[in-house]
């Protein structure tokens, strides 16, 4: 089975607000076996609305509303859904009294304007809502189940969960959903594809998919089974594949951020890590430092934005600066070596470069990134190239960083 979520509201058309319902309900149909297939935000406009539900009862098994049922004029879900199934609104005493039993716990006299949510569309079934006074519905359509559910969180998810789980778990059929996360650092998203799309495309189910960010690619699989047996050999036979030809390239395959990735090899080691940072102000140990429990591995580092800083903090000869300059293989290499000496971590990282868009030199344009690791063995410098907008730089200094650092781990 598949299913669609249409969230209403205007409000979550601005830049203020998220749609954070259909996460959560995404998350809790998947486990159900059920595949979300499309989500579609929707203003608070009846006839637009009506059109979304009847497109999506028209070539999905479920469909799930959320928000728009509110006392207020904007509150338009109930009727654009009678009116896209066809059916009336039907008033229901049991509903209002419910409503105003609510407010008299409160202390407090009922608006008139309430009564609307007294309102049951023909044939559908009122769902209790202990936390609000907007009731839900299970509507049953032409072999179709849709759902009209709170727009707030608190309301929502135990709606969902007590009233409309029970219901649909009698309904479907057993299916099994499994997901797998690689992740991968420093490759372009077309090499990657490039690489792996002869072993995917072969592959209906477990179905593929790629999604790139600064520096870094996730690759999603997602197969569907009668049993969790099945689904998961799905996901090991095409998943066996991808790792074959990614090899070490692949960071994780349960999703997680390169940084943790990195903290709990150095945690498996005992070891330690500092940081010194130029261009990247401070970004590389924010990552590091969001890593829940990092105070275990992670010593400190510094911020050395200028000349006279990467002296005072790290040692950094001034002949030497004088002599290369802050953006060269020299000055990251001191100031890494420099980090470990005052730090006594057992590793340490440097990042200096040209974040831009303006300053540089013919030899070291804008985006050009430094990077030092120094070890027990010594140190090893890194160039990057990463020409763009400043954030997209420093960005992906920090990426090179932390993977220069796990590639070293593993070996």
């Amino acid at each position: 089975m598949n299913a669609e979520i249409i969230a209403a509201g205007s409000e979550l058309l601005t830049p203020q607000r998220v749609d954070t319902n259909s996460l959560h309900l995404t998350a809790e149909l998947n486990a159900l076996g059920v595949e979300v297939v499309r989500k579609t935000i929707v203003g608070d406009d009846r006839d637009r609305l009506a059109e979304s539900v009847r497109a999506a009862v028209s070539h999905s098994d479920i469909v799930i509303l959320t928000g728009g049922l509110g006392p207020t004029e904007d509150d338009v879900t109930r009727e654009a859904v009678a009116r896209a199934l066809g059916r009336e609104l039907v008033f229901r005493q049991e509903l209002l009294d419910a409503i105003m039993a609510r407010f008299a716990r409160m202390g407090r006299q009922m608006a008139e304007i309430n009564r609307r949510q007294a309102f049951l569309i023909d044939g559908g079934e009122a769902l209790p809502n202990p936390n609000g006074t907007a009731p839900g519905q299970w509507i049953e359509h032409d072999g179709r189940v849709v759902m009209l559910l709170p727009g707030p969180p608190r309301e929502m998810k135990p709606m969902f969960a007590n009233e409309c789980l029970p219901r649909l778990m009698r309904r479907l059929p057993p299916l099994v959903i499994r997901t797998r996360v690689y992740r991968v650092a420093m490759m372009p998203e077309s090499d990657l594809d490039q690489a792996i799309s002869p072993v995917y495309t072969r592959y209906s189910n477990p179905v593929t998919t790629v999604l790139a960010d600064i520096g870094d690619i996730q690759v999603h699989l997602r197969s569907r089974a009668q049993s969790a047996e099945e689904a998961e050999r799905l996901i090991d036979e095409l998943g066996s594949q991808i790792e074959q030809v990614l090899g070490d390239r692949i960071y994780t395959r349960e999703g997680e951020t390169l940084e943790a990735v990195v903290g709990a090899a150095l945690l498996r080691r005992g070891e330690t890590l500092s940081v010194v940072e130029s261009c990247t102000g401070g970004m590389l140990g924010e990552r590091i430092t969001s890593v829940p429990g990092s105070s275990h591995w992670f010593a400190g580092g510094f911020l050395t934005y200028t000349d006279a800083m990467k002296t005072a903090l790290t040692g950094v000869d001034p002949e030497l600066l004088r002599r290369h300059g802050a953006v060269s293989a020299e000055a990251a290499e001191a100031m890494a070596l420099g980090c470990r000496e005052r730090t006594g971590a057992a590793w340490s990282l440097s990042v200096t470069g040209v974040a831009g868009p303006g300053g540089g030199a013919p030899e070291t344009p804008p985006g050009t990134v430094y990077i030092g690791l120094a070890g027990a063995e010594g140190c090893e410098v890194k160039r990057i190239f990463a020409p763009g907008d400043r954030q997209r730089t420093r960005r992906m200094a920090t990426q090179a960083a932390l993977d220069l650092l796990r590639r070293r781990l593993m070996r």
